[in-house]
């Protein structure tokens, strides 16, 4: 009897499984959209088993060797196109009705709220029309300021490593150089990350996006209730860190919003001055200033409003930042000769002495540099892979899209692509020499490190700049030696490497 109750069972749930999927599926089959066969109820992740973040790459790579750029897997319920064709890219990238995160995202929910990376709709737009002056030329200018000091202040604390012998992982320490710098500049306080690592709030913003990136690689840690059960502790942990950093957040925002009052009543609010308030704040115009000030149908932002995009400011221009510093100093210690144009080309621009402050202008001139960071954000671009969502039937490259389909677009491989990259796995900067044939017949739709589109990365500006510092710090001071274990590639929140982001360093004379 109770066998007969399972088969029962199982049989509804394969019938109701079928009609769910069934109209999708039918729509995706008639659009021409190739994918493995999907068993009942679990559709294709048993393709996955066995798979983790470090070998994911090649189970990518694998799958559209057999079914092309564009095919379908089911996970579970959820239907996912994977997607490196620059052409569907742009498809994508250039629709209205395609903006929505997929379902991925949700993890990072509890942390970053309905921010500008999360939101959609009329809140996505009302942000990111009020977001936009932040990355304006003259506050970028002034934020140059802080990208050299404290890159300065990480390659002082590197010399002790400088011996020409010791392995460095340059991710962990270009992570809290990456942390102090977005702290400042987002919400105008100095958190000292690089000299204090175990300060609370420093540690809770790099303990909480380790918890969350390994969720990220567990389908069923997205889920709440399954995370609390089985990885109590970790659980416990990341809840623990969002109060810190919420708590650390809220402190700061009404210690501003209450500073910026007073010395707007006063009259005596000046930014771009580097005088500090009583709470040893910056005057200096912070993302935080300008939502502070902005308003959204006339009404001023909330609180809780200005924590969501202040934590994904602090989210994401952190960890992006960190992976493309130390993937670009990682190949530069493997290319010498790559290094040493490099180090020539900041001699022409900048001269020699080290301590020379750099300024935006010497940053727009260093042509060879951005070939160089170009190159290094194509081979290891820090958002691997980007997840929309479509919310209704839609048209793209001359498909039919089925409502609720996950779409993955596949940055890492596409930017490897032989199709439109010779040589795709070298390092060679001079393809992007403005000057050369290579750059003007690159697809702009291949590559794509900080997407693209209405819903392309805002902080792009922000983040070159900040790599271009930080790199000519390490270059003036260091040469780079091609130490410890060579990289591979982890699917994470963010591009990182299972053995680490090793080189080695030894003083320049």
């Amino acid at each position: 009897m109770l066998l007969e109750l399972l088969w029962g069972l199982l049989t509804i749930l394969i019938v109701c499984d079928t009609l769910y999927k069934r109209r999708r599926h039918r729509m995706l089959q008639n659009a021409g959209v190739p994918g493995p066969s999907p068993w009942p109820i679990f559709g294709n992740i048993q393709l996955f088993v066995g798979n983790n973040s470090a070998t994911i790459f090649s189970l990518f790579k694998r799958l559209s060797q057999t079914y092309g750029k564009l095919y379908r897997l089911w996970m579970v319920n959820d239907c996912v196109l994977f997607i490196q064709d620059p052409e569907f890219f742009e498809a994508v990238f250039k629709s209205q009705q395609v903006i929505t995160k997929n379902g991925v995202y949700s993890v990072l929910q509890c942390w970053l709220g309905q921010g500008l990376l999360l939101s959609s709709g009329s809140k996505w737009f009302a942000r990111r029309r009020i977001i936009t002056p932040t990355f304006h030329f003259k506050i970028l200018e002034e934020f140059v300021e802080i990208f050299d000091q404290q890159s300065r202040i990480m390659v002082k604390r590197l010399m002790k490593k400088a011996d020409g012998k010791t392995v460095v992982n340059l991710f962990p320490e270009v992570c809290l150089t990456a942390l102090d710098i977005i702290a400042e500049t987002a919400m105008g306080v100095k958190i000292n990350a690089q000299e204090h690592p175990e300060f609370p709030y420093a540690k809770a913003v790099t303990d909480c996006a380790t918890i969350m990136a390994a969720r990220l690689m567990k389908p069923f840690d997205r889920f709440d209730w399954y995370f609390r059960i089985v990885s109590n502790k970790s659980y416990r942990h990341m809840n623990k860190c969002l109060k810190v950093m919420h708590d650390f957040t809220d402190n700061v925002i009404e210690e501003r919003r209450d500073a910026l009052q007073k010395s707007i009543e006063e009259g005596t609010y000046q930014p771009g001055t580097n005088a500090t308030n009583e709470f040893g704040i910056k005057k200096r115009l912070a993302f935080l200033d300008v939502l502070l000030q902005s308003t959204v149908d006339g009404q001023a932002l909330s609180n809780e409003d200005i924590r969501e995009e202040v934590d994904t400011f602090m989210f994401e221009g952190h960890d992006t930042t960190t992976s493309g510093i130390s993937h670009t100093l990682y190949l530069l210690a493997r290319h010498p000769e790559v290094q040493k144009k490099v180090l020539q080309e900041i001699h022409e621009v900048i001269g020699k002495d080290k301590e020379t402050a750099i300024t935006m202008q010497q940053l727009q001139e260093l042509k060879y540099l951005d070939c160089v960071v170009k190159e290094s954000l194509r081979l290891y671009p820090p958002v691997p892979i980007i997840g929309r969502l479509t919310e209704q039937d839609i048209e793209l490259n001359g498909m039919t899209i089925p409502a609720n389909t996950n779409l993955s677009l596949l940055i890492y491989a596409a930017c490897r692509d032989p199709d439109y990259f010779s040589q795709p796995d070298d390092f060679i900067p001079e393809r992007f020499d403005a000057n050369s044939e290579t750059a003007a017949k690159i697809n702009p739709f291949a590559y794509v490190p900080f997407s693209a589109g209405s819903r392309n990365c805002i902080g792009q500006k922000f983040a070159l700049l900040e790599m271009k510092c930080t790199i000519i710090k390490m270059i003036s001071y260091f040469e780079l030696l091609p130490l410890g274990a060579e990289v591979k590639p982890v699917m994470n929140l963010i591009l990182r490497s299972e053995t680490g982001i090793n080189v080695g360093l030894k003083k320049r004379v």
